[in-house]
């Protein structure tokens, strides 16, 4: 079960420059890293699911009310990426958005908030349009409601 104080203790992600990109953010308290040319992005904590082990990686976000949202695009490959595999097995995640820290409960997007929320999306960040052509795999929309 990823707590908010995962994010410290936290195995990076095996991209470099996501590694470093969490790194940086994580090491400002959140004031480096959080905006860059218009995106924002939040640090993910989940536990693997497999190994137990905090994994963390570094997510472009939108928000829905008190909710952030995320895509588990991978850049359109065919296979989800493992952070949205291990909140499936765990929904209890740490989460980092800007300075703000917190532990929050991961859900998928019904097809009904999907209408809505990929969109919105999409209009943050039009690559994700792209990568949805890019898979036959259905593009999963997972929002993470604050529990602290």
């Amino acid at each position: 079960m990823a707590v908010a104080d995962d994010l410290d203790r936290a195995t990076d992600s095996a991209w470099d420059w996501v590694a470093e990109q969490t790194r940086t953010y994580l090491d400002s308290g959140g004031t480096e890293g959080h905006e860059s040319n218009g995106l924002h992005t939040l640090i993910l904590a989940t536990t693997g699911r497999r190994t137990g082990t905090p994994r963390r990686c570094c997510l472009i976000y939108g928000t829905s009310g008190d909710d952030f949202v995320v895509v588990a695009s991978k850049a359109g490959a065919d296979e989800d990426p493992a952070w949205f595999k291990n909140l499936e097995a765990n929904p209890s995640v740490g989460v980092q958005a800007g300075t703000r820290r917190f532990t929050a409960r991961a859900r998928v997007a019904s097809a009904a908030e999907r209408e809505t929320l990929w969109p919105m999306m999409a209009g943050i960040f039009p690559l994700y349009d792209e990568y949805a052509r890019k898979t036959e795999r259905v593009i999963p929309i997972v929002l993470l409601t604050p529990q602290d």
